[in-house]
């Protein structure tokens, strides 16, 4: 945030220049906020919202299948429970038309207000949830209403930061700021993951599956309330809503961004494909094949994926330095075919025990920061500005749904019933369409 001592006179010439429109043009320093200090509203956001998706994220494979779905067997069970996973994933888009709309009508701060009410509620309510031994079946039903609210909320919470960001990047650094928020990803699951790894190290099972899983949900819900709190003191001061104004960062209708940009919602939706595909592969996949198929320690493997985590935030960081150097249409392509050949040894590395299983995730993950670091400049590159705003929220939300939101489900139903054969060809899908993506998009290497 900027300096008290400053603040008094940055508020003057933002008054000056809302007095005399016609001299925003003329200013030659019209904003008075620096790209560091945005940066800093983008990676309390995206921290507290990736640490909330991962909690669920394990949740789902580790808790709801055996306290919400204890009649089934326990693969019925885990493929019912990523189908409540992907509900949130249906929603997001759904979040952002509707609370787009309440911010045109209410204005910026009651639109994160409702969606941090409506996330705390969503949330708290999961921590609370009876389950199916309490309540039956209206126990799952409460849970995709939940997990349908949290979606809900999560597409209404967008607060066009990272899209301020972009725009206010230097020219030759806007691969490193644009990565900036994606280490939200690799600190959420780190945090997630050792959370989960210390109740199941030092709970007896009885216990975890009981009331011990409900403790990452409090700990959700407090870190969410928090850090939309303080994003909404940020985009709530008169210097973030003046640039935000400047760069005509305001929400536009859905038919009319669709209608001039839909070819960019495409390319954007599918040129990270490779990195949304591959998220949830090295993440949750994995937990649940070796839950049902493997007898190792499932605290071991946790902490193999947070060693993971620390390779994914050492390449989410490379990969700005990266695509500064050589492009970001060149880095994403690049790590495309490297991702489409991975895909070719997951029967091998997931089939060949722990070393096997270790050296998929670790690549997995050191991969994915390589790709997901540059996935935000990839999905917002090319709009213009008044549509960058919707535009940015509603592509993002849609790549999530096609590259993400189905993953852990067709993987585990795939690897279940015909092989592991059949994850590689859907990962390799994923490649495939982010290579065919950013080859029509020639335009990604030079705009952000």
């Amino acid at each position: 945030m900027p300096s008290i001592s400053h603040q008094g006179d940055h508020i003057t010439a933002i008054s000056a220049r809302h007095s005399a429109p016609a001299a925003k043009n003329t200013h030659a320093d019209h904003t008075t906020i620096a790209p560091g200090e945005i940066a800093i509203g983008v990676v309390i956001g995206r921290a507290s919202e990736y640490f909330d998706f991962f909690v669920y994220a394990i949740a789902s494979v580790l808790v709801f299948p055996a306290v919400f779905f204890p009649f089934e067997q326990r693969l019925e069970g885990t493929l019912y429970s990523f189908v409540i996973f992907s509900f949130a994933f249906l929603a997001r888009p759904i979040g952002t038309v509707v609370f787009m709309a309440i911010q045109r009508h209410l204005g910026r701060e009651a639109k994160l207000t409702s969606a941090l009410v409506l996330l705390g509620i969503s949330t708290a309510g999961i921590a609370f949830l009876p389950t199916y031994s309490h309540l039956g079946y209206a126990s799952i039903i409460l849970l995709s209403i939940l997990r349908v609210g949290q979606g809900l909320a999560l597409g209404g919470s967008w607060d066009g930061l990272p899209s301020l960001l972009a725009l206010n990047a230097p020219q030759d650094k806007r691969g490193w700021y644009a990565m900036l928020g994606q280490l939200g990803a690799p600190v959420g699951f780190m945090i997630a993951g050792s959370l989960f790894a210390y109740l199941l190290a030092n709970l007896s099972p009885e216990d975890f599956l009981d009331w011990g899983w409900r403790y990452p949900f409090y700990v959700a819900f407090a870190i969410n309330v928090v850090a939309l709190f303080a994003r909404l003191r940020l985009v709530s001061t008169n210097e973030y809503a003046h640039l935000l104004d400047e760069r005509e960062l305001e929400p536009t209708r859905i038919t009319e961004l669709l209608g001039t940009q839909g070819r960019n919602v495409l390319i954007g939706a599918l040129a990270a494909l490779a990195s949304y595909a591959l998220f949830h592969l090295v993440t949750v996949f994995p937990l649940s094949w070796i839950t049902l198929y493997s007898s190792r320690s499932l605290t071991d493997v946790l902490y193999i994926q947070i060693t993971g985590a620390g390779f994914m935030a050492a390449g989410v960081i490379a990969s700005g330095l990266i695509a500064d150097r050589f492009g970001r249409r060149n880095t994403l392509g690049t790590l495309a075919l490297l991702i489409a050949i991975l895909s070719g040894f997951v029967p091998i590395l997931m089939d060949g025990g722990e070393f096997g299983q270790n050296v998929f995730i670790l690549t997995g993950f050191s991969l994915l920061g390589l790709s997901y670091g540059q996935a935000a400049g990839a999905v917002t590159a090319n709009f213009a500005s008044r549509f960058r705003y919707t535009g940015a929220a509603l592509t993002s939300d849609l790549s999530w749904l096609v590259g993400a939101g189905f993953a852990p489900l067709v993987a585990l139903g795939l690897s279940a019933h015909f092989g592991l054969a059949y994850v590689s060809l859907y990962l390799l899908s994923g490649a495939g369409c982010s290579m065919a993506a950013l080859s029509l998009n020639r335009a990604l290497e030079i705009r952000d």
